[in-house]
């Protein structure tokens, strides 16, 4: 049986997004499946604005509940780093 994967990843920008694509693409040619998760957004809208993030993708579910992890066998986690540290958003 193939083992089932969920990808949970938070990306300001973009790329950390592409890089969890780029592993679920992997683990598909290899016969896995891979699901995509969004670590939920804790900025104000007004502060993205002023930081030029572009928008969240809609096509990505939010992991709202940590819960749904427990359906997979593995998971793989992208985590941008700023001067070292994690962001607030995985902290929170």
């Amino acid at each position: 049986m193939a083992p089932k994967i969920a990808i949970v990843y938070y990306s300001m920008y973009g790329h950390i997004k592409q890089l969890a694509e780029a592993e679920k693409a992997g683990i598909e040619k290899a016969g896995g499946s891979a699901d995509l998760f969004q670590v939920p957004e804790t900025l104000p809208e007004d502060v993205l604005a002023k930081m030029h993030a572009p928008p969240k993708p809609t096509d990505v579910p939010t992991l709202d509940d940590p819960s749904v992890l427990e359906g997979y066998d593995a998971f793989l986690l992208g985590i941008p780093t700023r001067y070292g540290n994690f962001p607030a958003q995985w902290k929170a």
